[in-house]
């Protein structure tokens, strides 16, 4: 695991372009503090940096990393799992290795395969490969953006990195908050390929950027190399079982797990009160025979706590527990300034702070790694929105009265995130409509929000962005031809795997504030091998009558507890500010800080009237639902402005990078 920096200007290096190479790695040094190293072509303007994480090769794996004739560079964030058995059928094939790691194996197979070679890849990873033969750059992004790459195009060159810091650490590089991605960052739902910056964009996920010299210029090809491709729905295998998925999904899942226990440091596991996480745990204890480490977070509320159901599975696992609680002075203050650093957009819930706070413990514990249980709801159906879109759209062969029953439940069962997560009235906009034939219920919550957020921008910002319609803009980057002909739980999971996914469970849940702390996560449920099983399942044994995930229910019921077993799925949140004095109080300071109307004037994202007006209904709401929804857009409110003081005003937290 690693962080990555460079440039590419076709018409040379310049005098002093070497030390912007190291100023873009230092501001990643946080992903790669055991070493740096840089590889400088000033004839063909080539400018390729490395920040180092030790965790596969503790001696020789060092980037960049180059072919034994020197014609291939390296440089990668990462791993490549499956890699011992790789390097034998590469050394048995003539291939000669120069060192252990497992990211050499990327550089052999391109030069057998070309740019084929990233079906051989298995793996969370970002890297840029430049073949000096074919005068040709290619930057890859890992199949669900486990790992970050952000780019950069200006006056014929490129400059990418891991974080988009470190492409603002490069003076040509302009500093500017996007006002479109301000207004989606408000509503919660980045469009896919951006970032919170003007003219930095993200690349997607399953995406490789080919970047061809053409003179002293560039020829740019964004290409599609994997997508997460449920079958037609009159194309599906019905000749399997239901034990068929169960047993495929075991093995799939097993093989997963196991590839990601392999490090030359010691690597733990997160774990919460989920089947997903205690899924892991359990097939981790199993294949490791040591106890496993296990990291749990407690919260200071009874509604939002899952340290006792954690518990009850790491006893069960014999595993080694270690419980860190987060009270109010924890989710706030400096880890909230942190997080949003390190997360380069907002968040609506401060479990990305929760979340910082323990990678920090656990690399305080000496753990550079562990495995978690992230992907699983995306890949198996456990999201309450996937099961009112199943319920709403899904069930045709069941009466009125089960699915209303069904319905009921669901409501009741999740009354303390709607606002959030579920919205309290079914919501529709065309473009969705007509994409998906219905609109998901993933996005109806941040509908009703992006009602809120719009009016509270600045009367230039509101000029600037114009009429632009932040639903019919994420809408439009979805590919038609994985929705049309599916099963409408399909086309849930797909939509919300393309945008939330990647802009907020894998940012701020998962690397932005992992790596933060030198910490790499390893999420084993997004292995494209489980992958391609789980969209093999049909619908019904995904989310089979009321229980969600059923097919993953029984082929981990061997390891979980039956309290897990039959737990219905519950969110992992923090519980919001609204929800305690002492959160109250710690939010409040913040607020005094960031959203003074002299600040909300600097900034020039917000109107400051309007944003007095929407703090004074904040303080004097009662209604639950109407809280929750404020509580996520205070969040993302001031993480707006604590960007701007971060960002453009040049106030980085210190010892941040």
């Amino acid at each position: 695991m690693c962080g990555i920096a460079g440039f590419w200007k076709p018409r040379g290096l310049y005098e002093g372009a070497e030390q912007d190479l190291k100023s873009m790695v230092a501001k990643i040094h946080h992903r790669g503090p055991d070493g740096a190293g840089t590889h400088i072509d000033a004839e063909r303007g080539l400018a390729l940096g490395h920040a180092r994480l030790t965790i596969i090769d503790l001696f020789t794996g060092e980037q960049p990393m180059c072919s034994q004739s020197g014609e291939i560079v390296l440089t990668a964030n990462g791993e490549f799992y499956d890699y011992k058995r790789h390097r034998a059928s590469l050394m048995a094939d003539g291939a000669r290795f120069r060192t252990r790691s497992d990211s050499e194996i990327a550089i052999h197979y391109y030069k057998r395969m070309g740019l084929d070679f990233i079906e051989k890849l298995r793996g969370e990873f970002a890297f840029v490969l430049y073949d000096q033969e074919k005068d040709r750059m290619v930057l890859v992004r890992d199949r669900f953006g486990i790992r970050p790459l952000f780019y950069h195009v200006r006056d014929g060159s490129l400059f990418y990195g891991s974080e988009v810091k470190a492409l603002l650490a490069h003076p040509e590089v302009p500093c500017k908050l996007d006002r479109k991605a301000a207004l989606h960052q408000l509503m919660h739902t980045m469009v896919p390929g951006t970032s919170a910056f003007e003219g930095i964009q993200a690349l997607k996920p399953g995406h490789m950027l080919i970047v061809q010299r053409r003179g002293d210029s560039f020829e740019i090809e964004d290409r599609c190399y994997w997508d997460m491709n449920f079958p037609r729905q009159d194309e599906r295998d019905t000749s399997l079982t239901p034990e068929d998925h169960v047993l495929r999904t075991r093995e799939e899942l097993v093989k997963s797990v196991t590839f990601r226990l392999e490090a030359d440091v010691p690597v733990g596991c997160y774990l919460s009160g989920g089947i997903d996480s205690c899924s892991i745990l359990g097939l981790a204890s199993g294949a490791q025979q040591s106890p496993v480490k296990a990291f749990t977070i407690s919260f200071d509320s009874d509604d939002y706590d899952e340290a006792a159901i954690a518990t009850e599975m790491a006893e069960s696992m014999k595993a080694e527990q270690d419980l860190i609680h987060m009270k109010a002075a924890d989710l706030y203050g400096e880890n909230y300034l942190l997080t949003t650093y390190h997360a380069e957009r907002t968040f609506y819930n401060t479990l990305g702070v929760a979340k910082f706070c323990m990678s920090r413990h656990v690399h305080e514990s000496n753990y550079k790694s562990v495995v978690t249980g992230e992907g699983a709801d995306e890949l198996f159906g456990g999201y309450p929105s996937f099961k009112r879109d199943m319920f709403l759209h899904g069930l045709k062969d069941e009466s009125p009265e089960v699915v209303e029953s069904f319905q009921k439940a669901l409501e009741e069962s999740n009354r303390i995130f709607k606002g959030a997560i579920l919205a309290e009235e079914i919501a529709a906009h065309p473009v969705f409509d007509e994409l998906c034939g219905f609109t998901p219920s993933w996005i109806q919550p941040w509908m009703a929000t992006l009602e809120i957020a719009r009016p509270l921008m600045s009367r230039s910002a509101l000029d600037e962005i114009g009429d632009y319609d932040p639903i019919r803009a994420i809408a439009e980057t979805l590919d038609p031809s994985q929705i049309e002909g599916r099963h409408p739980l399909d086309i849930a999971q797909y939509t919300w795997s393309k945008t939330m996914l990647e802009g907020q469970i894998l940012n701020w849940g998962g690397d932005r504030v992992d790596m933060a702390n030198s910490m790499e996560s390893r999420p084993a449920f997004l292995d494209h091998h489980v992958a391609e099983a789980a969209v093999q399942v049909p619908p019904s044994l995904r989310i089979k009558g009321n229980i969600e995930k059923w097919v993953l229910r029984e082929a981990m019921k061997g390891v979980l507890p039956e309290v897990l077993y039959k737990r219905e799925k519950f969110a992992f949140m923090a519980p919001p500010g609204h929800t305690e004095t002492k959160k109250r109080k710690a939010l409040s300071e913040l607020i005094d800080t960031y959203l003074s109307p002299s600040k909300v004037e600097e900034a020039g994202l917000l109107d400051p009237a309007k944003i007095r007006n929407f703090l004074e209904e904040y303080d004097s709401d009662t209604d639950p639902v109407s809280l929750t929804r404020k509580d996520a857009l205070m969040n993302h409110i001031l993480g707006l402005q604590i960007l701007h003081d971060q960002y453009v005003a040049g106030n980085a937290p210190a010892m941040s990078g």
